[in-house]
């Protein structure tokens, strides 16, 4: 299971990096090599700072056993029965309940949590959602998350980059002959780059719910954490109170601010919560160390 589960993200990691390489060939060959480099950078810095990254955008502060002490005693169970290193503990200033790991290793790992998270959870919530994020820990899935959200952006930036120096003119005649295929990038590009993104996500938060689950022993917690959080949400939407999302990192986070059926569920970065549960609840507590 975990090996399939790796060698299917590598594969689309690689359908995102190539996106980014037909990119510059539909650019005109000058652009071929350097989108390529582009490519390998990115993916480069992402695993070397992913972590600082993530914190910096989502404003996330790390605390200490003194600062978070019910916090911290959690993680550091839960660690223990994943038999993982202790992670660096942080808290995000937001009212959005949500919580996300990030680390380009368990060595380096972090888990944080919103201040939104604590408010509404209770004892056994929280720890379900812990466990979640120490699943991804396990699973190795934060580093690949954040190379995913990385480079969706990326590709979307090039794309406005093309629509932008579509709209001027005094290209040369190399250009000119470039910019039909650019412009079909700039449009086709973007969709292609999210639907490969949504299906490294999806498929990672249903293995995390289930390597939660046996992390904590415990299914139920999770499944009403994730009820919860989408109650809350759904109230946030219906009283016209924005989502406080960070589109770089909605990925790695436990749940979708974006909320709504039909259409707009296959565009989500997780997968619904009413499938999430159930797929929890149907889980027999026997075969928990499997799915670890």
């Amino acid at each position: 299971m975990k090996m399939r589960n790796q060698v299917r993200t590598i594969v689309l990691l690689g359908l995102l990096s190539t996106v980014l390489v037909v990119a510059g060939g539909s650019l005109g060959g000058g652009w071929l090599l350097g989108s390529i480099v582009f490519a390998v950078a990115l993916n480069l810095g992402a695993w070397l700072f992913s972590d600082r990254i993530v914190l910096r955008s989502t404003g996330a502060q790390e605390v200490g056993p003194a600062e978070a002490p019910r916090l911290h005693q959690l993680v550091a169970e839960l660690a223990g029965r994943a038999d993982l290193p202790m992670p660096k503990v942080a808290i995000v200033p937001s009212d959005e309940p949500n919580a996300f790991a990030t680390g380009r290793s368990p060595e380096r790992a972090v888990v944080a949590v919103s201040t939104g998270l604590l408010r509404v959870l209770d004892e056994r919530e929280l720890r379900g959602v812990i466990a979640h994020e120490l699943a991804h820990v396990k699973n190795r899935d934060t580093l690949v998350a954040t190379i995913a959200a990385m480079m969706g952006s990326a590709i979307s930036g090039v794309a406005q980059v093309v629509q932008f120096g579509a709209l001027f003119g005094g290209h040369s005649d190399e250009e000119e002959q470039g910019q039909g295929g650019g412009l079909l990038f700039a449009l086709l590009a973007p969709i292609a780059a999210t639907l490969v993104q949504l299906g490294i996500s999806r498929q990672r938060e249903y293995l995390a719910d289930a390597t939660g689950a046996a992390i904590a022993g415990d299914a139920d917690g999770l499944a009403s954490a994730l009820q919860k959080i989408e109650a809350v949400g759904r109230w946030r939407a219906e009283s016209g109170e924005p989502a406080e999302a960070h589109p770089a990192t909605v990925a790695l986070g436990i749940a979708s601010p974006v909320m709504g059926g039909g259409l707009a569920r296959w565009f989500s970065t997780h997968p619904p919560v009413a499938e999430r549960v159930a797929r929890l609840r149907r889980l027999d507590p026997a075969t928990f160390a499997r799915a670890a």
